[in-house]
């Protein structure tokens, strides 16, 4: 069985499924969370194009950076960068089994997205450079 969450950004945004649908299936919400970034990139535009342009910004998931940090490195959660696939009109394109390292183009911070809850989950609060 793969671990590979993919989706082309042909595919319609899906109607009528319940929470579990959404949340708790095989792709533990991957889906739900570029499907939210696909309809935010409509309502925000300017936030699409920060993704676009390689930043990083800060959304409803670990992983946006508003600034840097005296630690130029971050874990953040696998449900962010399914949600910066959507608002940049990107596939939806996520190993659940590796990590993915992205720097963001502002801020020259580097946030690995990991399928480890425990290393984002706990990370030490953002101190100013």
């Amino acid at each position: 069985m793969t671990q590979r969450i993919h989706r082309t950004i042909d595919n319609p945004l899906r109607t009528g499924l319940n929470r579990d649908a959404l949340w708790e299936d095989h792709d533990k919400g991957l889906i739900k969370c570029w499907e939210i970034g696909r309809q935010r990139a409509t309502r925000f535009p300017d936030v699409a194009q920060q993704c676009l342009a390689g930043e990083l910004p800060v959304l409803g998931w670990k992983g946006g950076v508003s600034r840097s940090l005296k630690k130029l490195e971050k874990y953040g959660s696998l449900k962010y960068l399914a949600q910066w696939q959507g608002l940049r009109g990107e596939d939806l394109d996520i190993d659940l089994a590796t990590e993915r390292a992205l720097t963001c183009s502002r801020t020259k911070m580097v946030v690995t997205f990991t399928p480890d809850r425990t290393k984002y989950f706990n990370q030490v609060a953002e101190v100013e450079a």
